[in-house]
């Protein structure tokens, strides 16, 4: 234990992690990376079974971690993310540790010297703040490094975000990329990102044939007696700091890309007179967005909130006491719109009070606004200094807000409602530059999304291409996208969507927005972006704060000529695009204490939570797939889910449809999706339509449904069918990934950086 707290509520999580910890994994000596020499580190039979101080003091129970971890790996929506022992990173108790990274990256070093047989094999790596990062990093290079992979990295192995990483992966034309984050996760977690040669997240298939290795090198350990595993020096030539050195971190490539989107035009931002706020979370968006905003010539309007570099975010979230008023160390993660109950019953923005911001922005004046990122640098939440007095106006539009004192209030813009505004700006600028009807626009969207942005859309005849959860599956329709153009250039463009529907984008369409309710997007390019070889793509394959950021300060900037708040803005697009569906919610059920220092405890938690999850999934999941397999109508759903929630009515109930990773019902005048965490022990209720109160009311009671069946779900739904529905669920989204899918040989080029 070599980490110093910086404040006490961090010292109490050090001590409650360092009392938890067994002394035999204190004294554990598996791996010495700070012998900057080869070494070699063998794993034996002994290892894949559990630890017992008598019969086997070698165990380290790695059967049962991989099984977790390939579970994981099927449904996984951003990495294959978990908890790991912050201050014993060998720790192999918990789904993230440094032995399966060690495996992971082995594995995936594999696959790639298979396809690419006497090919020079280049991958990226970098991280964010998070605990051990530094550790990661360094066994991922070193370990591709003695498999012949030659590994980029920011010098000094200093910090770079998410969306940098895919941006480069994808412009240098590398293999992939492997980044260490865990997004906004909180501070105990951690996982690594896969990054394939198009810069996008590995989809489960991909994540798949890595893990096959992993079998195979099991395999060999039982059959063989041990597996030794090389790992490079410190200073191996193929552990590269100088061509990201060169590249200023890819921060002028990058710099170049956005000078021919959103920021061709920035006029009014370098006119502007009031500061813009950027909240960094403790992470790694200072770096670079920093470094960006100066090329931009705008770094002037703008102050920063928590610069430094900090894996316990400045205590942002964290308390000393549970939902419930227990005394516990608890973590809320830094998800800025997340909303929690006092045991008063009163909602309220557990991280955003954690920010202290009634005291430290004090000093601003009204319409000063806040931006929000995250530690990987790739969300944006948007707020505002407003006057108390106009609360009433931001009830009815639904847009919420704390005080701050001093008769002013900081209104709390949920993604939906801040894209919205954003998606609406770019399109303005597109048209006042005379190029909007240059190409027919289309926008990719998750359903769990708002229904706003498809209303929007309609009124500017915008196509509209919904997506699963996660940011990889927008990425699989670009890809598709391109392939049409590239293939049939003269041809209308068609994709399927989720729902089934085939959309027709247009000849040559060009994409105007992508994005998730979550806080990430990106907006499209008008010329095809261009890899150094000329691979050609629609927009980047990773949500960018960095790209968010600027078209919010941009439309800040003009919105101060104006002399109009947001919310007056947002107002204005609602009645301007005719928009009925104005309002959004989203309730997040999670079954267990994530922040449960005892990885035991933890661990059992959390199955029992995923039984419940599991549970309440099955109950909507199989109503979903028996309309689809025709063993039940519409009608028949209806009067199942009337018969189970009373206090609900289900009459103009029109759809109930699988979309990919949870089940959507749509109603004449709302939806609401309950989607099962596909990395925890978590139900997330999503929700959209006209009234406020209605949504929140059918996604807080669908969403803690415990999943019971009923007798009259049991006569509609057979035993066999129910259980089988998850797999039968399964197979239909593979059709849909895998329809019209690019599925392009990634060619290794002549590099010439």
């Amino acid at each position: 234990m070599n980490k110093i707290p910086t404040c006490e509520l961090e010292n109490e999580l050090f001590k409650n992690v360092f009392d938890k910890t067994p002394d035999y994994i204190k004294n554990a000596k598996l791996m010495d990376f700070d012998n900057e020499n080869e070494f070699t580190f063998t794993l034996t039979k002994e290892n894949l079974y559990p630890y017992n101080p008598q019969t086997n003091p070698s165990g380290l129970n790695l059967i049962e971690w991989f099984e977790n971890y390939s579970k994981e790996a099927k449904v996984s929506t951003a990495g294959i993310r978990g908890p790991q022992n912050i201050l014993y990173p060998q720790d192999t108790r918990f789904p993230i540790n440094l032995v399966g990274i060690v495996l992971a990256t082995l594995a995936k070093a594999l696959v790639l010297r298979e396809k690419y047989p006497d090919k020079t094999i280049i991958k990226l790596a970098g991280s964010e703040v998070r605990y051990n990062s530094d550790l990661y990093l360094d066994a991922i290079a070193r370990i591709q490094a003695a498999q012949g992979i030659k590994t980029l990295t920011p010098q000094d192995r200093k910090t770079i975000p998410i969306w940098l990483a895919s941006f480069l992966a994808f412009k240098l034309d590398l293999v992939g990329g492997e980044y260490i984050t865990s997004s906004h996760g909180i501070s105990v977690k951690t996982a690594t990102k896969d990054l394939n040669s198009q810069g996008s997240q590995f989809l489960p298939e991909e994540s798949l044939e890595f893990v096959k290795k992993i079998e195979e090198i099991f395999a060999e350990i039982e059959e063989k007696g041990s597996y030794t595993i090389n790992i490079s020096s410190k200073n191996n030539p193929l552990i590269d700091e100088y061509v990201m050195a060169k590249l200023n971190d890819g921060i002028d490539l990058y710099v170049e890309y956005l000078k021919s989107g959103v920021a061709e035009n920035l006029s009014d931002l370098k006119k502007m007179k009031n500061k813009i706020v950027i909240e960094a979370v403790g992470g790694c968006a200072y770096r670079t967005l920093s470094r960006v905003l100066e090329k931009l010539d705008i770094e002037d309007h703008f102050v920063w909130n928590n610069t430094e570099e900090d894996p316990f975010f400045h205590s942002i979230g964290k308390y000393d006491h549970d939902p419930k008023g227990n005394k516990a160390f608890y973590d809320y993660s830094v998800d800025a719109t997340v909303l929690a109950t006092k045991p008063n019953g009163e909602t309220f923005f557990p991280v955003i009070d954690s920010m202290n911001y009634d005291r430290i922005l004090e000093d601003c004046q009204l319409g000063t606004a806040v931006l929000i990122t995250d530690p990987d640098h790739d969300r944006l939440t948007i707020c505002e200094i407003e006057c108390e007095g106009n609360t009433p106006t931001l009830d009815e539009a639904g847009i919420s807000y704390i005080k701050l004192g001093n008769d002013r209030v900081l209104t709390v813009f949920t993604a939906n409602q801040a894209f919205l505004m954003l998606m609406d700006y770019r399109a303005k600028q597109l048209k006042s530059q005379n190029k909007w009807k240059n190409h027919p626009r289309f926008m990719i969207k998750t359903t769990a999304s708002a229904l706003s942005w498809d209303e929007w859309a309609k009124h500017n005849g915008v196509k509209v291409v919904n997506v699963p959860v996660g940011f990889k599956e927008i990425a699989n329709i670009m890809k598709k996208v391109e392939l049409k153009l590239k293939t049939t250039p003269y041809d209308s463009v068609k994709i399927d969507d989720v729902f089934g529907n085939t959309i027709d984008l247009g000849v040559n369409p060009r994409l105007i927005f992508a994005g998730e309710e979550s806080g990430g997007m990106i907006m499209g390019a008008e010329d095809m972006v261009k890899s150094l070889t000329g691979r050609e793509a629609i927009a980047m394959r990773e949500k960018s704060a960095t790209e968010a950021i600027i078209v919010a300060s941009s439309l800040l900037a003009k919105l101060e000529l104006e002399n109009k708040t947001l919310s007056q803005y947002l107002i204005e697009v609602f009645e301007h695009n005719h928009i009925n569906s104005k309002f959004d919610t989203r309730v997040d059920i999670a079954y267990y204490n994530e922040s449960e220092p005892d990885i035991e405890k933890l661990k059992q938690a959390k199955i029992e939570g995923e039984k419940l999850r599991t549970k309440n999934d099955l109950f909507f999941l199989s109503l979903a797939i028996a309309i689809k397999e025709g063993i039940a109508t519409i009608d028949d759903v209806k009067k199942v889910l009337n018969n189970t929630f009373k206090d609900l009515t289900f009459d103009n109930l029109k759809s109930v449809k699988f979309v990919g990773d949870g089940t959507y019902l749509e109603f004449n005048d709302k939806y609401i999706e309950i989607r099962p965490s596909g990395t925890d022990a978590k139900t997330k209720a999503y929700g959209g339509g006209l009234d406020l109160d209605e949504i929140n009311k059918y996604a807080k009671i669908l969403g803690n449904f415990p999943g019971d069946r009923t007798e009259m779900h049991k006569a509609l739904i057979s035993d066999e069918f129910y259980n089988n529905s998850k797999e039968t669920a399964l197979n239909y989204y593979l059709k849909f990934v895998d329809k019209d899918a690019n599925n392009e040989q990634f060619v290794i080029p002549e590099y010439k950086f």
